[in-house]
């Protein structure tokens, strides 16, 4: 089961920038307020986390995985118990939700973990990639009058992505009017 999306961050979640929660707009007073009463009572103001990579908040829910795993499978026997004393005894009671509760909330936690997981395996491509086609180094503002040899500053970069980005497309171009005039001869 998918946790619902809203603008590409999971619902009730605010989006990360640099590691720090984005504050959520509050919205305008309530009309007929003044500026000096307090306002309604809104969520919480959240205090800056720290900025974890995927793995480790893969890590950090494998805790919530096992004991979200735990219920779901004590609910499980409960109704397969409470469904053999209904089946013996013939009578129709209503059954329990909590094991599709838990069992949802199981398969959310599995849905984080991949998602995280995928997002890691995509950081490696992309380092991989990286290391491929742009061999050199990039220098970092205060490595750029030290003179490192092998390593570009960030305008040299850009101005090398650019013309990869170019040769890119001009393949591109040319491999699709190459198949044009091939479907065109046919």
């Amino acid at each position: 089961m998918n946790m619902p999306m809203q603008q590409g961050v999971p619902m009730g979640m605010n989006p990360m920038v640099q590691g720090n929660p984005v504050p959520m707009p509050q919205g305008p007073p309530h009309p007929g307020m003044h500026p000096g009463q307090p306002g309604p009572p809104g969520p919480p103001m959240q205090q800056p986390q720290e900025k974890l990579d995927n793995i480790s908040k893969v890590k950090g829910l494998i805790g919530p995985l096992r004991d979200s795993l735990s219920l779901a499978l004590k609910s499980a026997a409960q109704t397969l118990h409470q469904n053999s004393l209904i089946d013996v005894s013939k009578s129709t009671e209503v059954p329990d939700q909590r094991f599709n509760k838990n069992l949802e909330e199981f398969y959310s936690i599995c849905d984080q973990i991949e998602l995280n997981l995928k997002t890691s395996i995509e950081c490696l491509n992309q380092n991989s990639s990286s290391g491929r086609y742009m061999p050199v180094s990039v220098m970092s503002a205060r490595n750029e009058n030290m003179g490192v040899q092998d390593a570009l500053n960030y305008s040299q970069y850009l101005a090398t992505a650019r013309s990869q980005v170019l040769y890119a497309k001009d393949i591109y171009n040319t491999l699709n009017n190459a198949a044009q005039s091939i479907s065109n001869n046919e």
